[in-house]
């Protein structure tokens, strides 16, 4: 039998930890799983009274509104507002969606069509990748620098250079895996350009709320001009905790944004409705969630990187996301990053993200997530110290 719009795809590198990882703690061991960035967090406390309540009423239960709930949208546009000073219309510039993923994977489907391209920064996130090409669009790689004036160039030069014209680009600051931070000039030249070029941006604001050191990530909506070019995504996952409620937002120009709401129609009928409630709930009452959550995951990025610094293993301390991307030691580069990974599981009990699951641009590189406490964290850098015997702590 065949499935046409998966044949094509690769294995799933992560899969290989993770075969290692269940099987190491079938035999007893107790594995630190610094791989997936699934928040720990708990979510909000009102969140999950607030769900608890509205599901008890029966009429919840009953289809709700694709776009999402004008009050959800409300709130989320007072959110921006409060959070970064942009004004969105909740009627026409603003759709929930159920999680970031499905929004970007549904909105490939409205930009593009077989043949289209779509420029994708190297590495990247892998639905940053796949969405695109789920749609029929080929991929341009767009490698990223640790300078964004670099990126910036890089970006511009394979936009002139790439046939198809692009049809899009898509960038996510904070960046995953790499931890890559821009500023609000940036933002600002980046529209500058797609509205000289009359190309559309997409922005993934994953991280949002997580920034180190006094850094505050940008909008790409706070750009002058930005809505004429440019749509955001924007999710409750980390910010607030709530990865597996599903409850994001795409804002922005509202061309785009009544195209995905038309697309999502035809698809789906929207996030259940006292996920809905509740997360209406939260954002309008909980606005100091999120820099309480950043705060813990700062104090863990710190206790992460001064402690490999201490075993020998040195690490770019991140200004945001809730990540460390980090080159595998130079005593250890002659092996690949799903080998090293590998071996750090078996020797060391700890798992971490090979960097060429993120693309090849990611080889040469681990991800750790911060999702453990500092304790735990304690306890991974002192097995790492005992397995990497090539280091010169």
């Amino acid at each position: 039998m065949e499935f046409r719009r998966i044949t094509g795809l690769p294995p799933y590198v992560f899969t290989i930890i993770d075969s290692l990882k269940v099987e190491a703690r079938r035999a007893g061991e107790d594995v630190i799983d610094l791989g997936f960035g699934n928040p720990d967090l708990p979510s909000p406390e009102i969140a999950v009274e607030k769900l608890v309540e509205a599901a008890q009423n029966p009429r919840n239960h009953r289809y709700s509104a694709s776009r999402g709930l004008p009050k959800l949208r409300e709130a989320f546009a007072d959110l921006y507002k409060h959070r970064f000073g942009v004004d969105l219309d909740p009627d026409t510039e603003v759709i929930n969606t159920i999680g970031a993923k499905e929004g970007l994977s549904h909105l490939m489907w409205v930009l593009c069509q077989s043949g289209d391209s779509v420029l994708v920064p190297a590495p990247s996130y892998p639905i940053h990748i796949f969405a695109p090409i789920f749609a029929g669009a080929n991929i341009r790689e767009m490698p990223l620098t640790s300078n964004q004036d670099e990126f910036f160039e890089t970006m511009t030069e394979r936009f002139t250079y790439s046939w198809p014209r692009p049809r899009a680009i898509l960038l996510s600051f904070p960046h995953n895996p790499t931890t890559m931070c821009v500023d609000a000039e940036f933002m600002q030249r980046v529209v500058d350009f797609a509205r000289e070029q009359e190309v559309v941006v997409v922005h993934d604001l994953a991280y949002a709320d997580l920034g180190f050191d006094g850094y505050s990530p940008p909008s790409i909506l706070q750009a002058e001009g930005a809505k004429e070019v440019a749509v955001e995504l924007y999710s409750m996952t980390k910010s607030f905790s709530m990865a597996g409620w599903r409850v994001a937002f795409m804002a922005g120009n509202p061309e785009i944004v009544a195209a995905l709401a038309k697309m999502k129609s035809y698809l789906d009928y929207g996030t259940f409705q006292p996920i809905q409630i509740a997360a209406t709930v939260t954002m309008n009452e909980m606005p100091d969630y999120p820099a309480e959550a950043c705060a813990i995951y700062e104090s863990r990025r710190n206790a992460l990187c001064d402690g490999l610094a201490r075993i020998g293993w040195e690490v770019e301390p991140p200004k945001g996301t809730m990540f460390t991307w980090a080159p595998i030691p130079p005593e250890y580069r002659d092996m690949g990053s799903v080998e090293f990974a590998s071996m750090l599981v078996k020797e060391a009990n700890v798992a971490l993200s090979p960097g060429v699951g993120f693309g090849p641009g990611g080889e040469g590189n681990v991800r750790f997530a911060l999702i453990e406490n500092e304790q735990r964290i304690g306890q991974a850098v002192r097995n790492l110290r005992e397995a990497l015997t090539r280091l010169d702590a």
